[in-house]
């Protein structure tokens, strides 16, 4: 859900700043065990593996660091994820909303997300949602088998249920929201029943997300592969065509993204062209990090709570992390979309791309076939 920050684009005398700054107020801490977690694999590789639930303090001092350098017509995007951000409890996100009203100069366009599990949605939080335009981001694995073979409580409970609860009491508030769903191994083979949950739900936006091997553990049997991904995408695909050829169109994030980028020339995720972008991560007691996937000691790159936005972009901007020169696969040399890919995302891998990638094929044979649907469609 995050964006790229930073995007800048010069209407007559004023150059306009787009940014999204991702926020974990829970830190790592999450009231779920989902056997794939990323981001407990990566706050386990850190010296310190939560910094908790962030202070007020924080909260108010990067706020402000924030909007000292924003002025009329720009935009800013807070994206808070987690762990589970709404362990933050709704009181902080009450303070927050508050503060950002104080310190927004007038004129600056402010926006809202959050990735939830959904354990915590009720009408309150609900209410909170649609007063402040929140865009949710539920995560659910599909259909009940699929979601709680991976998603349990912290009892080892399955999640489905809550999670679907969640679900309905959103669209009874008509809250605007889309699924997350993370595309492991086995989701994979189950792309056809998936498309039958996806349908009778009427989920009209779902974002798959590629299962990773972890860091430094031993290899994970939900991990994706890039074969795996192939043959999900390609079994998908005309299934989501020929929905939307009847015009009910329902958003698939990567579908979204290739059609944006092919027939608009818009950047959506960034791991899709290869070439990292600035990112800002903001964990709990402020540092900040470039990229979601490495939130590291090693890349850390300031405190957003001690320096103001310009000065952590430029740091984030300029750190090894973002300019490291990648080698490509062997595999690229001989792709025909290597030109605008180059290599996908480092740090998807193998779950995507490398020597065995799943996205060249996937593109060899549904990239024309998706973009000529997608033209008649926006």
């Amino acid at each position: 859900m995050a964006g790229i920050p930073f995007n800048q684009s010069t209407i007559g005398r004023t150059t306009l700043k787009n940014i999204t700054v991702m926020i974990k107020p829970a830190s790592s801490i999450c009231d779920m065990r989902c056997v794939y977690c990323f981001y407990s694999d990566v706050a386990a590789s850190r010296e310190e593996v939560s910094h908790g639930i962030m202070t007020r303090e924080v909260a108010t001092r990067l706020i402000s660091n924030i909007f000292c350098v924003l002025a009329a017509g720009d935009h800013i995007t807070f994206a808070f994820q987690g762990g589970e951000p709404g362990l933050a409890g709704l009181d902080f996100y009450l303070y927050f909303v508050e503060e950002v009203k104080k310190a927004a100069p007038a004129g600056v366009h402010v926006h809202y997300t959050i990735q939830t599990n959904g354990l915590m949605i009720d009408n309150n939080w609900c209410e909170f949602f649609n007063e402040n335009n929140f865009l949710v981001g539920l995560s659910l694995d599909g259909y009940a088998a699929l979601h709680n073979l991976n998603r349990a409580d912290a009892q080892g409970k399955g999640t489905f249920n809550r999670v679907m609860a969640a679900k309905q009491v959103l669209e009874l508030n008509d809250v605007n929201y889309n699924i997350l769903c993370v595309l492991t191994a086995e989701t994979s083979r189950r792309a056809n029943k998936l498309w039958e949950f996806i349908l009778r739900e009427n989920i009209r936006y779902i974002q798959f997300i590629p299962c990773l091997e972890p860091f430094n553990a031993q290899p994970s049997k939900a991990a994706l592969t890039g074969g795996r991904f192939y043959q999900f995408y390609l079994t998908l695909f005309p299934l989501w065509q020929k929905e939307a050829v009847k015009g009910n169109i329902i958003s698939i994030r990567l579908f979204d993204d290739l059609a944006a980028l092919f027939l608009a020339g818009k950047r959506g995720a960034c791991g899709l062209t290869g070439k990292c972008t600035s990112q800002i991560v903001v964990e709990a007691d402020g540092s900040v990090y470039p990229c979601d996937f490495f939130v590291l000691d090693e890349f850390r790159v300031g405190n957003l709570a001690e320096q103001n936005l310009q000065e952590i972009y430029e740091a984030t901007a300029s750190c090894d992390f973002i300019n490291e020169v990648r080698q490509m696969p062997s595999l690229c040399a001989s792709c025909p979309h290597t030109a605008w890919c180059r290599g996908g995302c480092k740090r998807m891998g193998s779950a995507v791309y490398g020597e065995n990638c799943g996205m060249r094929p996937f593109l060899d044979e549904c990239l024309n076939d998706l973009l000529v649907t997608a033209r008649g469609l926006y």
